[in-house]
């Protein structure tokens, strides 16, 4: 039995991974667009690669896998878990070795034209030749950082088979602003709650570090509230959006106001540089800085795109899929990772999605 699998990032090669060892008798052939797999890993959390994350679904499976290949992994804090060397290019090296001695095929520099079904074989035509298996896993990921790998090419390929593809847009990703404070407040982190009003109406909040650039907002907290912003509908007019912040959540309006009356300042809460823009933007009336502390209003022209998300939101339909990630409009084709329309916040959380679903496709092909 042949399996080839479109993709060889994250999903991908664990997929390839997984089937061997639950069935050394599988050939398995790995087809990759650009000169090496697992590119985007070595990318990620910093160049330390944030594996899972403790408080993920499938966090004992990730880490009982990789375990099983021979690395270790070290808790950091927040339930984020990295490599016990703290290098992605250990992770990389590793699943690597792991598909060498596994006896995994990998063809580099390969683009995917088109794909067939014929009766029960696959016959995908490529750039190098035409291959056939009998199993098919989608892997390619998303739209994000395409110099990575993640062209977006693999949402057509679903779509030959029927499959759907909701409306994609790029997540975890920095916002811009037309605000010019934030480019004045370049550099400056503050912990705070920020919340995302479109038209008027709250579509997300979340509380965690923000920090100003010369574009507009970035952090932690911004990169979670990405998705709740759409490109195409801030470009087009339809939507308005602003991040709303409060720098202050643990402090009343009535507290701020009682703090400056004691100590004239509230360069004890907040950086200087941004005690001096509230000051200057209120003409130093310290109410409406302490009513701008709580209700600080930036405006949102769009995210920084594709090239700088670290994930795609949307991709095929969770529910045209089964539990393995099984097609459930073409037998024995596999959707996996980022492909699928599942995302999930920072902290490891995305890149345990994919190595989970790899390894569910892959036990469900070497069991049948």
């Amino acid at each position: 039995m042949d399996t080839v699998i479109i993709g060889g990032g994250a999903s991908g090669i664990v997929c390839a991974i997984r089937i061997k060892q639950n069935n050394p008798d599988i050939n398995v052939t790995v087809l990759e667009h650009l000169d090496e797999a697992c590119k985007k890993i070595h990318a990620t959390g910093n160049g330390r690669c944030n594996i899972t994350n403790k408080n993920a679904d499938g966090f004992e499976v990730t880490r009982d896998f990789f375990e099983s290949i021979g690395l270790m992994l070290r808790d950091s804090g927040e339930g984020r878990c990295y490599p016990y060397s703290n290098q992605a290019s250990s992770v990389v090296c590793v699943m690597l070795s792991a598909c060498e001695k596994l006896g995994v095929k990998i063809v580099t520099n390969c683009d995917v034209k088109k794909i067939e079904k014929l009766e029960n074989q696959f016959n995908i035509f490529s750039d190098k030749g035409v291959f056939i298996c009998d199993n098919l896993v989608l892997a390619t990921g998303g739209r994000a950082q395409s110099s990575l790998g993640s062209d977006g090419s693999g949402y057509e390929l679903a779509k030959t088979f029927g499959h759907t593809v909701s409306q994609l847009s790029p997540a975890l990703v920095q916002l811009k602003s037309s605000t010019k404070n934030c480019r004045a407040l370049k550099g400056v982190r503050a912990k705070c709650n920020v919340r995302i009003e479109t038209n008027g109406t709250v579509t997300g909040e979340e509380f965690g570090e923000l920090l100003f650039t010369e574009y507009g907002l970035s952090g932690i907290v911004i990169m979670n509230l990405s998705e709740k912003i759409s490109d195409l509908k801030l470009k087009s007019g339809e939507e308005r959006s602003l991040a709303v912040i409060d720098f202050v959540p643990e402090m009343s309006e009535q507290e701020l106001n009682e703090h400056y009356a004691k100590f004239h300042s509230f360069d004890g809460i907040l950086p200087h540089k941004l005690c001096a823009i509230l000051s200057r933007q209120t003409d130093g009336d310290v109410s409406k800085i302490a009513k701008y502390m709580k209700n600080w209003r930036v405006i949102i022209t769009g995210t920084k795109g594709y090239e700088y998300a670290q994930i795609t939101k949307g991709g095929v339909k969770r529910d045209e899929l089964d539990e393995s990630f099984e097609s459930k409009l073409c037998d024995n084709l596999y959707i996996i990772g980022e492909l699928t329309d599942n995302q999930y916040k920072c902290g490891g959380f995305n890149l345990d999605f994919a190595f989970n679903s790899g390894i569910k496709a892959a036990d469900k092909i070497a069991r049948a």
